[in-house]
């Protein structure tokens, strides 16, 4: 995986002010200073990036949320190497496929670690929006590395039992049942998650289930719960390991089946259960991914994906989630299964906001360098910000979504540093909406370590998914990182504060780590 460059924007400015004619026609941003500007500044047809700054910072702005219609979001747009723009992003499978690999004893590939899924695996305390949209929290802290600082940009939606009544789900649950799912933990783990989640769904869902291995077999069309419990727990547990892994096919007759129970009304789905290790039929992922694609634009039909097993297809299952309007998630013990097929597939199953994107634009006044810490594969060209055309993420209600940077800020200066936006279109009606807040240089605490648990919790996750990806080296390249052993013991610090089970088993995947590269 490409690793991101910190952009060095010094280096630029000669560049950017030589090009003055350029910009005025392909960005709006003016002749490069801090003049005020609306949208009228920018050509007919192109979207205008998010807010920007203005001259010398505004006052007042301490990263709590800032509430405004599109018309106070017509500022300035600064020159594109000062924006930041990405799809949302809500996946958690690498970092619970990288907790499965250190248990069984190896470091995962460097290539299967996203470090914005090992983020996005913990619990926030970002305030909730009293809408159905996002709120933004904007906060950061100083390292121990000269004028650097990790700046955390928080979006959250409104859990869903303050949202009122969901709709219906139309979920089609396509199964591998290949002969690599024999292994323990893998089908055997589906089956039961399966069993507990049909208890758990509500009379007017519905569920079919579609199995694959060498072919693809329909083995239940769609059924709506009501008095039918008994029939869909007997599919279940029909079903046994067979022979090869016809992926195509199974998303081909999965998707099939959706459409033919397509219901109006309802959030209709299709949960892919697998391995994700195609090795027969139609193995081209590209074939698969533009069924997906096609399917999501023609009927809405969206895709969750959840992997099992120690050997696991992950790059496959993510691009099949991406293309899809889905996320991913990973199982390894009964314990997650209950956690992805009772508590998170059920909160996914209405949706708060599609094609949603952030856009951060730091203030070249105050930062004069800045690396977004994972999201490689999810990067949106910055004037793409506001064409609804171009594809975002898919959240639903009580999620959080976490986009940490490391920002290099100019020795003293003091003001704005940076303006945080997210757009989203409504998912029925498909209006856009946004919000943004905003981070002063004085908000800034003054050590990672003395910031609140939450950001800590946030800062040591992205430490050592940066550290996993590094190969042989194990020391994170980001400011203020620790070697294992000490990000270990911090860990271990964090979990008796929080008291938190999830920061325990984080604590405790370092500790392994760790002792494979003989840190610990």
């Amino acid at each position: 995986m490409e690793r991101h460059r910190i952009r060095d924007l010094r280096g630029t400015l000669l560049a950017l002010t030589a090009a003055a004619g350029l910009l005025l026609t392909g960005c709006g941003a003016g002749d490069g200073d801090n003049s005020s500007a609306d949208n009228s500044s920018y050509p007919t047809g192109r979207p205008a990036p998010a807010p920007g700054y203005t001259d010398g910072g505004s006052t007042g702005g301490t990263g709590e949320q800032k509430n405004g219609d599109d018309s106070e979001s017509r500022e300035v747009a600064p020159a594109p190497d000062y924006l930041s723009t990405f799809a949302l992003d809500v996946d958690t499978a690498s970092y619970g496929y990288a907790r499965r690999t250190l248990a069984d004893g190896h470091l995962p590939d460097p290539t299967t670690v996203r470090p914005e899924e090992f983020v996005n695996s913990f619990r926030q305390d970002y305030d909730r929006p009293d809408g159905n949209g996002f709120s933004v929290s904007v906060d950061g802290a100083r390292t121990d590395r000269e004028d650097w600082s990790l700046v955390r940009v928080g979006l959250a939606t409104r859990p869903a039992a303050d949202r009122g009544e969901r709709p219906p789900a139309a979920l089609t649950f396509v199964i591998d049942i290949s002969g690599s799912m024999a292994e323990p933990g893998r089908l055997d783990l589906a089956k039961e998650s399966l069993g507990v989640m049909t208890d758990r769904l509500r009379d007017d869902d519905s569920v079919a289930i579609v199995t694959f291995s060498d072919e693809a077999e329909r083995v239940l069309p769609m059924t709506r719960l009501g008095d039918n419990r008994d029939e869909i727990h007997d599919a279940i547990d029909s079903l046994e390991p067979t022979d090869s892994t016809n992926l195509g096919a199974g998303v081909e007759t999965g998707y099939e089946t959706a459409e033919d129970g397509l219901r109006e009304g309802a959030t209709n789905r299709v949960v892919l259960v697998s391995d994700a290790l195609a090795n027969t039929g139609d193995t081209d992922a590209d074939t698969i991914l533009e069924r997906i694609a096609s399917e999501r634009r023609e009927h809405g039909i969206t895709l969750f994906g959840v992997g099992v097993g120690s050997d696991y297809g992950d790059a496959l299952m993510e691009r099949l989630a991406d293309k899809g309007d889905g996320h991913t998630a990973y199982v390894s013990s009964s314990e997650d299964g209950r956690e992805v097929f009772c508590e998170d597939l059920p909160r996914n199953i209405d949706l708060t906001a599609r094609d949603a994107k952030a856009q951060i634009a730091f203030d070249p006044a105050t930062v004069s360098e800045f690396r977004l810490i994972g999201y490689d594969n999810r990067q949106v060209a910055d004037e793409d910000f506001r064409d609804d055309s171009v594809d975002g993420g898919e959240v639903g209600p009580g999620h959080t979504v976490t986009a940490l940077y490391a920002v290099r800020t100019k020795p003293g200066t003091e003001g704005h540093l940076a303006t945080a936006s997210v757009r989203w279109l409504d998912p029925g009606t498909r209006a856009p909406h946004e919000e943004s807040g905003r981070l002063e240089s004085g908000s800034l605490e003054d050590s990672v370590w003395s910031a609140s648990p939450r950001f800590q919790v946030t800062a040591t996750a992205a430490y050592f998914a940066d550290a996993l990806r590094l190969g042989d080296d194990r020391w994170s390249a980001l400011p203020g990182s620790a070697h294992l052993g000490e990000l270990a013991e911090r860990a271990d610090g964090l979990a008796s504060r929080t008291e938190d089970k999830d920061v325990r088993g984080l604590a405790d995947a370092i500790h392994q780590a760790s002792k494979l590269t003989g840190r610990d």
